[in-house]
């Protein structure tokens, strides 16, 4: 019997600093948070995609070399480095086979901004929808984030410093505090604290640092203090009709209409420690971040290594003409795909930014169409092809036990949750691969997903039992499989509508 549990993951802190660059990025901080993994080779690249994705290897290896080729480009001489361009890929595959994670995984690996965009959600200028273009003032959002969220974790520990400090003034105010003074900007006291380590002598003094051990200690959560709170900014989206098309564009209304949203008046709030907590310690996040400074470096890092993946680029790869019907013209979307991707610039709220070394990973699974369907010149902007492969039996049976996230220890975790042991037999595993393979060979193809329907009826009553259940460990071999899954599978209609 085969005890399949989750290992220890060993995941990269997706929240941690940025890193010093190499010798020779010039020391910018874009460029030294954009590449943290910059030691990694081609082969190791690979071998961080392996973790999570079984098979795949010709995608992996085109997606490896184009990240390690941006991480040469940061080492060039700005002169040339401005002269290399990204190479584009399409990855060409059915539904299910792992193009989406391969994209996803690269860009968490890289640290880099990523947006996944669907093709059929745009549309030619002129139709109502989404122009192209929106997808770089999305990217440019996703790296502001990013960036401020590294920031933020740079200055946690500062911010917690400030904020534990502001917490005892509203507990203990000083005793020449006046009234209309903010809480924690007292004037200092004389005969305070003095430096670290000296003996306190002044007894307010003495009471700040007690109540400090008490608050690291968290004995006085529960403690309520009156805090002055600002009204937060409520940006309301509207859409408006521009040149472009269609876009939400986020007007802040208390800032335009001071007068009538009361002009963002802080109001006194009573509030336990631990709420409070929270509200200062946002503030003191907003005081010790340069906002500036990190719009400049997320838009550097949008142009130097932002990753777009459009799925489902099939589905505009249409010649003008070559479908009748009411159809939105397919060519016209790829015209204007077509200036994004070989290099623009494009207006956004956080001022222009310049595609010309943005990556984009097309994908689609060309079942209607080719390739060669695409106008010329898109296709010579996407220069490298990689096709995926079907996934097979002994796919799914690995797709099921080896990677970190697989479908078989994520079932076991959830489950340990609710003090059930759940365990998987090999025959059981080798179960759920025949029954995936013949439920797509008779069905649609839907590749690996058809696992995850597959796993929900096979364990229905397990998970809807749950902490209920008796014996609290569960054997799950191939005969519990087969009676879950035989009556179903032989009935080719139902298998249709419930796997």
């Amino acid at each position: 019997m085969v005890f399949y549990m989750p290992g220890e993951t060993t995941q990269r802190d997706e929240a941690s600093g940025t890193e010093p660059g190499p010798p020779g990025t010039g020391g910018s901080t874009a460029r030294s948070g954009a590449h943290p993994e910059a030691d990694l080779t081609p082969r190791q690249i690979v071998a961080e995609l392996d973790r999570y994705i079984i098979g795949q290897d010709r995608a992996k290896r085109a997606v490896a070399i184009a990240l390690r080729n941006r991480i040469r480009r940061q080492r060039l001489p700005a002169e040339m480095a401005e002269e290399v361009a990204p190479k584009n890929i399409i990855m060409i595959g059915p539904t299910g086979v792992g193009k989406t994670e391969i994209a996803r995984r690269l860009a968490r690996l890289a640290r880099s901004p990523f947006l996944k965009v669907e093709a059929t959600k745009f549309t030619e200028v002129g139709y109502v929808g989404r122009d192209v273009e929106s997808m770089v003032r999305d990217l440019t959002e996703i790296s502001v984030d990013l960036v401020r969220q590294e920031r933020v974790a740079q200055i946690r520990e500062k911010a917690k410093v400030n904020v534990t400090e502001r917490l005892v003034s509203l507990l203990l105010p000083s005793p020449g505090a006046s009234p209309g003074v903010p809480s924690g900007q007292e004037p200092a006291t004389p005969g305070g604290p003095g430096p670290a380590g000296a003996p306190v002598a002044d007894p307010y003094a003495r009471t700040r640092e007690i109540l400090k051990r008490q608050l690291d200690q968290g004995a006085l959560e529960d403690r309520t203090v009156e805090l002055e709170v600002r009204p937060g900014a409520s940006a309301m989206p509207m859409q408006v009709f521009t040149q472009q098309g269609m876009e939400e564009i986020n007007f802040n209304l208390r800032e335009m209409m001071p007068g009538l949203f009361g002009g963002g008046r802080p109001r006194r709030r009573k509030m336990t420690v631990q709420e409070a907590r929270d509200h200062l310690l946002k503030e003191e996040e907003e005081k010790l971040i340069d906002m500036e400074q990190v719009v400049r470096d997320a838009v550097v890092r949008v142009e130097q290594s932002g990753i777009i993946f459009i799925d489902e680029i099939d589905k505009v790869a249409g010649r003008e003409g070559s479908r009748a019907g009411p159809d939105v013209s397919r060519e016209g979307v790829q015209r204007d795909l077509l200036p994004i991707i070989e290099g623009t610039t494009v207006s956004t709220k956080y001022g222009m930014v310049r595609t010309d070394h943005v990556l984009f990973i097309a994908s689609g699974a060309f079942h209607m169409a080719k390739p060669s369907d695409l106008m010329p010149e898109l296709q010579g902007r996407f220069p490298i092809r990689v096709e995926l492969d079907p996934l097979d039996r002994d796919d799914f049976v690995r797709i099921l036990t080896e990677p970190e996230n697989a479908l078989v220890k994520q079932y076991v975790a959830l489950m340990r949750a609710e003090r059930v042991t759940l365990r998987f037999t090999q025959d059981a595993v080798e179960a759920l691969a025949d029954f995936g393979v013949l439920v797509n060979d008779r069905t649609e193809n839907i590749g690996a997903r058809r696992l995850h329907t597959i796993m929900e009826k096979v364990l229905d009553e397990i998970l809807f039992e749950g902490s209920d259940l008796q014996p609290k460990e569960q054997v799950i071999d191939a005969a519990y499989v087969r009676s879950r899954l035989a009556d179903i599978v032989k009935d080719q209609d139902l298998s249709r509508y419930i796997l």
